[in-house]
């Protein structure tokens, strides 16, 4: 029996793990208590949700999609076409492949859509469950070896906005404590985030403070089951981030609760601010009285507020904040409290966006964005974010797009023009684990190595850097191997042997945050971790004997001049709020989606997992007690303008106001994301999965 450190790379938390090997195989999960991130406990997730990697549905090879090869026959050069007998039937769709003709095949096709259309018609979707080495590859593999600057990730469905509105304001868009300064905090709010089911080990952190006596406060549209810890449970209409926030601050103004002295010395912008917010007609906790069923929200978020400004506070939020239209702007006011309070720079007090996969803050570190190179440099062409790359695919501009561990088919809003994207494709490549909703549309599809077979650096929602390691043998290729091969046959001098050698040029490329950060110094903390930036010797006051950084910001922002920024943005009456204010009543329903404990995302590896798929085998709709006689059935379908779900049992709760429904989004059959549009923030089109009116059609 051996015992190897490694880590989850399920949720943003990013917990350390440790797995029993017998025999060459796992037989048992769990966390040590020396764990920094873990604290010795896993969730569900952590502990039962390794067994997919041995599952019989795993793509264990390249599979070339039959009419691919019938299209392209006459076309492949001849030394292509005399291999193609190596080509095995695998069903009635699929050809299995050697990974070398797959590669060569690969090759050719970009290269004649390439040659045809130009680079700027490939497109690079990448996604977080793959590491840092891979998605800094892909970027330069899209960037370099293609010519296109149309490279993307899943954070374009997460939580763009938290980088977007932390880096105009703060400079940096990234948590700027560690989970465990919760136990240093003695105020904590959480909004827009099902922490216990979304990420439950940060969970643990706040239920076990608030039961030493700190006080919690809690926004959602809906209870939660964090709620029953909260002293303050402020159920909020859709939609009213940005109000609820901006009320928030104008009682720490009016009140005259803000710091003087942290505002005068770090922060710009504050009078223009002040004038404005004080101005606003919507800024009034007092509008709250006159939204039937959400009056108490009048006198909670001045509770809250004077909590928050006149002791030590933390924010944590989730995707109920930024898959919003103003998710960038609700961020902004996020950090405007910690701004005109100083709950930023020190311990206990700061910020913290709950990322929702492990990797969503290293992808978008290692550049993987069409708006920033690696270590968030300005790129020299900015390229195409999904949403557009989805529309100049339908549109005939986009030919060829390679999709990288996320199933845009599945997780993305508006499924129907999504699909009709995907068909209109001349090559869409996959790599996967298995197959899902994206391998459908799929050409070539490259089975890869998982989490738990590989080599490589993962970056959790603090920022923290851990290193996996391979706890089995797997003869699959790991995603940045995939890209290297097929990068080699466009040109490409990449002559990486090991995902380390890869790692190296991170280091020197986004020095800024990781040249510090060796393999040798990851792999002798495995059960610690980095904190980004990293050094190679402690230079100043932030950084640990490691030469990381646990807290971010204690002398200055990370902007240009070294200043926070208030930036105010006024709320945008709409929705919700506006059908209670002018009308004082609600017809219709609205619709919000979350994750549930034992499933992650598309649930592509959970629902391999018997011990997980078996708790949770469909997607419910939870509405309130209050509106079952008007629904009156146990089954229903939900619609709006762009299109319909599967039918859905549905479950009647006390937790849901009413007019509200709820649900997740794990099973596709449900359909689910083919009811959400277009809609989008403004800045970086993260879509409004938190909000649809829609009809509800008893079955």
């Amino acid at each position: 029996m051996r015992i190897l450190d490694t880590v989850c790379t399920y949720c943003g938390v990013g917990c350390d793990i440790s797995a029993e090997i017998h025999n060459g195989k796992i037989v048992k999960m769990f966390a040590q208590k020396e764990g920094v991130v873990s604290r010795g406990k896993l969730c569900i997730k952590g502990k039962k949700g390794w067994d997919f990697v041995y599952s019989p549905e795993r793509i264990k090879s390249p599979l070339i999609k039959k009419t691919f090869i019938e299209k392209n026959y006459e076309e492949f050069p001849a030394y292509i076409r005399k291999r193609l007998c190596q080509l095995d039937d695998f069903d009635e769709q699929w050809f299995e492949s050697p990974f070398d003709l797959a590669y060569d095949i690969t090759g050719w096709k970009l290269k004649q859509i390439i040659e045809k259309y130009g680079s700027y018609s490939f497109a690079g979707i990448g996604g977080a469950r793959t590491s840092c080495e891979s998605s800094y590859l892909f970027q330069k593999f899209t960037r370099k070896v293609v010519g296109s600057p149309h490279i993307d990730n899943c954070a374009r469905v997460c939580h763009s906005p938290s980088l977007k509105g932390m880096r105009e304001t703060i400079g940096e868009g990234a948590a700027t404590n560690p989970f465990d300064d919760i136990y240093n905090s003695d105020f904590l709010i959480v909004i827009g985030s099902n922490t216990t089911e979304g990420h439950p080990i940060v969970a643990n952190r706040i239920i076990e403070k608030v039961k030493n006596g700190t006080e919690l406060a809690v926004f959602d549209v809906r209870e939660i089951p964090l709620s029953k810890f909260a002293k303050y449970q402020c159920t909020i209409p859709y939609e009213s981030n940005l109000l609820v926030l901006n009320m928030m601050a104008r009682v720490i103004i009016e009140e005259n609760l803000y710091n003087k002295e942290f505002i005068q010395n770090r922060t710009k912008g504050f009078e223009e601010f002040k004038e404005k917010i004080l101005n606003d007609e919507y800024s009034n906790p007092d509008l709250f009285l006159k939204i039937k069923g959400y009056e108490d929200l009048a006198q909670k978020i001045r509770e809250v507020a004077r909590n928050y400004a006149t002791k030590k506070s933390m924010i944590l939020w989730g995707l109920g904040i930024t898959e919003h239209l103003d998710g960038s702007y609700a961020v902004m006011a996020i950090t405007h409290l910690a701004l005109l309070t100083g709950n930023i720079g020190k311990k206990g007090a700061g910020l913290m966006p709950l990322r929702g996969q492990n990797n969503v803050q290293g992808t978008c570190d290692m550049g993987c964005l069409p708006y920033y190179d690696p270590d968030y440099r300005k790129p020299e062409v900015v390229g195409l974010m999904t949403p557009d790359i989805i529309e100049e695919a339908i549109n005939g501009k986009i030919k060829a797009i390679w999709n990288i561990g996320e199933d845009i088919a599945h997780i993305h809003t508006n499924q129907n023009k999504v699909h009709k994207a995907l068909k209109n494709l001349e090559l869409l490549i996959v790599n996967e684990l298995f197959p899902n909703e994206i391998t459908k549309y799929a050409d070539i599809i490259f089975g890869v190595k998982s989490a738990y077979e590989k080599t490589g650096v993962y970056v959790n929602a603090e920022r923290r850097l851990h290193l996996s390691q391979p706890l089995v043998d797997c003869n699959l290729p790991d995603d940045w191997e995939v890209i290297k091969e097929v990068g080699i046959r466009l040109g490409a001098d990449f002559r990486y042997e090991t995902s380390k050698d890869v790692w190296d040029e991170v280091r020197n490329d986004a020095k800024e945050r990781f040249f510090g950060a060796t393999y040798e110094k990851l792999e002798k903390n495995m059960l610690r971790g980095l904190q980004w930036p990293v050094y190679l010797s402690k230079i100043n006051e932030e950084t640990t004997e490691l030469g990381d950084t646990p807290v971010l910001h204690t002398e200055k922002f990370r902007t240009k001049d070294g200043y926070g920024y208030f930036k105010y943005k006024q709320y945008q009456l709409r929705g919700m709020v506006k059908k209670l204010l002018e009308e004082k009543e609600l017809t219709g329903f609205y619709l919000t989606t979350g994750r549930t404990l034992v499933h992650y995302n598309n649930a592509a590896q959970t629902k391999q997992c018997e011990s997980l798929i078996s708790k949770h085998k469909e997607d419910i709709l939870l509405a309130s007690i209050d509106d079952k006689d008007l629904i009156n059935s146990d089954t229903v379908k939900l619609k709006s303008k762009y299109g319909e779900t599967a039918p859905i049992k549905i479950r009647y709760v006390n937790t849901i106001k009413k007019g509200t429904l709820y649900t997740t989004f794990h099973h596709a059959k449900t359909k689910i994301n083919f009811v959400f549009g277009d809609e989008a923030d403004e800045f970086v089109k993260t879509a409004r999965f938190k909000s649809v009116k829609v009809e509800v059609i008893p079955c």
